[in-house]
């Protein structure tokens, strides 16, 4: 059998697991979505024992981030730069509006579309949390010399297109 990683080396079993079919040659520890989502899991501990009190999620930390180098921008706009489909945006920036960290306009040009920016307390909040959240990129990487840093971010921004 061979491995996703390896297709030379032997596929890793459980020993306490019992194969119902020899057909099925695929090893979840290698997994590339597997491995992905360990990483994404820990990385969302690692933030969440940090930012503490604060009680901002990832995705919210990367809106107000994307708020304040775009300064004005519209929802869509702004869910495009985060990678985030129109539903989860608008979910993100509605719970950011109710805690005060985001401010919602209409567009004067155009009264159809909103426009966001962030509040002083979005400000403030960003502020407080971005030295957190380089530790817990620093956390997660540590296992990792310099230079495997820079190529593990590098082929994922590969992979993720």
């Amino acid at each position: 059998m061979r491995t996703m990683l390896d297709p030379a080396a032997p596929a890793k079993i459980a020993t306490n697991a019992t194969p119902t079919s020899a057909a099925i040659d695929y090893c979840l520890e290698d997994s590339v979505g597997h491995l992905l989502r360990r990483a994404q899991q820990r990385h969302l501990a690692l933030f969440q024992e940090r930012i503490g009190e604060v009680s901002i999620t990832p995705p919210q930390f990367a809106t107000l981030l994307k708020l304040e180098e775009f300064g004005r921008v519209t929802q869509n706009r702004l869910g495009r730069s985060v990678a985030m489909d129109p539903a989860t945006i608008q979910g993100v920036v509605q719970r950011l509006i109710a805690r005060g960290l985001v401010d919602s306009s209409r567009d004067p040009m155009d009264r159809r579309t909103v426009v966001l920016s962030l509040t002083p307390a979005g400000r403030a909040v960003l502020r407080g949390t971005a030295t957190q959240a380089h530790a817990t990129n620093d956390a997660l990487l540590d296992p990792l010399s310099v230079a495997e840093r820079h190529q593990l971010c590098e082929l994922l921004r590969r992979i993720a297109g």
